[in-house]
């Protein structure tokens, strides 16, 4: 039987267990305060927050399943893992249930799937996969990258059908900045937003009415107040009533009178910033700062490009949701459908990013041995 290797256990990341643990018990606590009101049942019983301390524990027995296993070996599972993802995302269309007006989940009996979290995940590996054995000097042409816009292309064009702009968004801005850690030429950077400014106009007539509406509201929320502009205004006044200290656990108005629109998933935020205020906002925050950092200190120590390339892109999925929840709660960005994560209410969103948080205490753990 082979020997365990002490160094394993030694060089555990338990900053980044411990950071994961505190933002999901902060969400899990903010799920009660944002259902209490009516669901009227104790934090034990409100089956919300059982359902999310249900995925949190899934989630963690994952976490733990992928630090034990070399991430060196999933490596040679990239693309395997890529395509399974993919096929459940193209099985949405055809067996997928239907839910705020988009048919996003598989239905799998007392439990659902959205296969759109798993593609953020499975798509960085495969591009670190990609990246770490066909480009391996770090000077990436835009000819050398064409594969990979092809392994963010099919996923995003199914994601987009379903229809969720908003997780196309989150999975091109990440695969990009896996590219921009790969090595690719910023000159290539400049074309390509060149490019995507051109195609603004011609992306515009292919947006769904209510999406040209978000822009739109985005722009002057004040033009439909009891509309379009509804979740915004909402969710600034509440951000905004928090002041500097807040109102106190479970005692924001704007949540208690169901003032904020999804205030469980999409606007959790502005649940969290009305009851402890900018110090609590700015609490919260420095946790998300603290992953993000730990995340990138891990990329910058590992001992192969695959392992950056993976640390570096799950960092990316991290920093990228809370920018753009955050810039949606407040109002500095469009409404766009992001949660914020591990805080937010969503089985699988949680359970993959937890995951992927184990990707990055994999990495760390092995990056001296040999």
């Amino acid at each position: 039987m082979r020997q365990f290797d002490r160094r394993l256990a030694y060089h555990f990341d338990w900053s980044l267990l411990a950071l994961t643990l505190a933002i999901i018990g902060g969400g899990l606590a903010t799920i009660f305060s944002a259902t209490e009101a009516r669901v009227h049942t104790g934090f034990a019983n409100n089956p919300l927050v059982m359902r999310q301390a249900f995925y949190a524990s899934v989630g963690f027995v994952g976490m733990i399943a992928v630090v034990l296993i070399d991430y060196r070996r999933l490596e040679r599972y990239a693309y395997v893992v890529y395509a399974a993802t993919l096929l459940l995302v193209l099985a949405v269309p055809l067996v997928g249930t239907v839910g705020g007006g988009a048919r996003r989940w598989i239905d799998l009996g007392p439990v659902s799937i959205q296969p759109s979290e798993l593609i953020k995940v499975s798509l960085v590996v495969a591009l670190a996969r990609y990246f770490h054995r066909s480009q391996a000097t770090g000077d990436v042409r835009l000819v050398d990258a064409l594969p990979a816009f092809a392994m963010l292309a099919v996923p995003g064009a199914l994601i987009l059908a379903q229809p969720d702009l908003g997780t196309v968004g989150v999975i091109a801005i990440v695969a990009f900045s896996v590219l921009f850690c790969a090595g690719l030429r910023l000159r290539v950077f400049v074309v390509l937003a060149a490019v995507a400014a051109l195609a603004v106009p011609l992306l515009w007539g292919h947006l769904k009415p209510y999406q040209q509406q978000r822009v739109q509201t985005f722009l002057s929320p004040e033009m439909d107040p009891l509309g379009a502009g509804y979740h915004v205004i909402q969710s600034k006044i509440a951000i905004g009533s928090g002041e500097l200290w807040g109102k106190g656990y479970l005692r924001g108005t704007q949540n208690k009178l169901n003032f904020i629109p999804e205030q469980h998933t999409d606007f959790i935020f502005s649940v969290f910033a009305e009851e402890w205020g900018f110090a609590g906002a700015v609490a919260l925050l420095v946790l998300y700062g603290g992953l993000v950092l730990r995340g990138l200190t891990v990329a910058h120590r590992a001992k192969d490009r695959f392992g950056a390339l993976v640390v570096f892109g799950v960092v990316s999925i991290v920093f990228w949701q809370v920018v753009i929840n955050v810039g949606m709660t407040s109002g500095i960005l469009p409404v766009v459908g992001i949660t914020l994560p591990f805080f937010s209410y969503g089985g699988s969103s949680l359970t993959t990013m937890m995951i992927a948080v184990g990707l990055m205490i994999n990495v760390n753990m092995r990056r001296f041995l040999f």
